[in-house]
């Protein structure tokens, strides 16, 4: 399968289309898609076509057949965590909540890998947030994500900002915190935060300054202090992608 990515625009706007069409075809074959997972996806592939005739940017990632393994050691451990916090290895997603490749990764891949690696303590997972400029609402939604993490409710909010990917709109995001009880004043102070808001901004520039140019894409090594160090998956790649690459690197640990 292909990526969606910024190098699509050397090659020209009307090519970089058909690989997106190749990996929608692809996902068809090798997936059943909902009548809204297809809507999605073909939204997606639209703004993409649109962000090709702009300056360069980061772009939503499909699944993209992998090549040599790339390393990468990214900074900051993330505040975000499941699992052990002495696990052998380390996954880090670098996520939008806009990006239908990413709520399949979520819904399907990331399930499988909750209870078989994370919850048996073989992995520790860590989000960070990784908005597009191209996704009208997702800066907000990371932001309601954060905010939500600051009373101890981030994976709460981030199930329903996947499960309603449809309605980021900033009053939904309203609506989401009084769902998994968040104290309403200090969600909306912190949804009016400016700082916060940069915060998440920087964030996802410097992860794209280490060549990380489309979501979901992932580091799968080892925590070495306040970084993680390992190699790069690119896309919502197949559980059988993650799985063979983590029972991998658990041999050699």
């Amino acid at each position: 399968m292909m990526h969606c990515k910024n190098h699509s625009m050397k090659i020209g706007l009307a090519v970089a289309m058909s690989i997106c069409a190749l990996t929608l075809s692809s996902l068809t074959r090798a997936e059943s898609l909902t009548k809204n997972q297809g809507d999605a996806i073909l939204k997606e592939l639209r703004e993409i076509k649109a962000l090709l005739a702009k300056p360069q940017q980061a772009v939503p990632a499909a699944p993209t057949a992998q090549e040599r393994p790339e390393n990468l050691t990214i900074k900051g451990g993330g505040i975000y965590v499941l699992g052990k916090s002495d696990a052998p290895l380390t996954l880090v997603e670098f996520t939008d909540y806009e990006c239908p490749f990413c709520k399949r990764f979520y819904e399907t891949t990331f399930q499988t890998l909750k209870k078989n690696y994370i919850e048996t303590g073989k992995l520790k997972f860590i989000s960070r947030n990784m908005p597009l400029p191209m996704h009208t609402h997702a800066l907000k939604a990371a932001q309601a994500s954060a905010c939500a993490g600051e009373q101890g409710k981030f994976w709460e909010m981030k199930d329903l900002l996947f499960r309603n990917q449809n309605r980021l709109e900033v009053e939904a995001l309203t609506g989401y915190a009084k769902d998994i009880s968040l104290n309403a004043e200090n969600f909306k102070t912190c949804m009016a935060d400016d700082v916060r808001l940069k915060a998440i901004s920087d964030e996802a520039s410097y992860i794209n300054s280490l060549g990380v140019n489309g979501t979901p894409s992932f580091v799968l090594g080892k925590s070495v202090g306040d970084s993680v160090e390992g190699r790069k998956i690119v896309g919502a790649q197949p559980l059988e992608v993650f799985e063979g690459a983590i029972n991998e690197l658990l041999r050699v640990h």
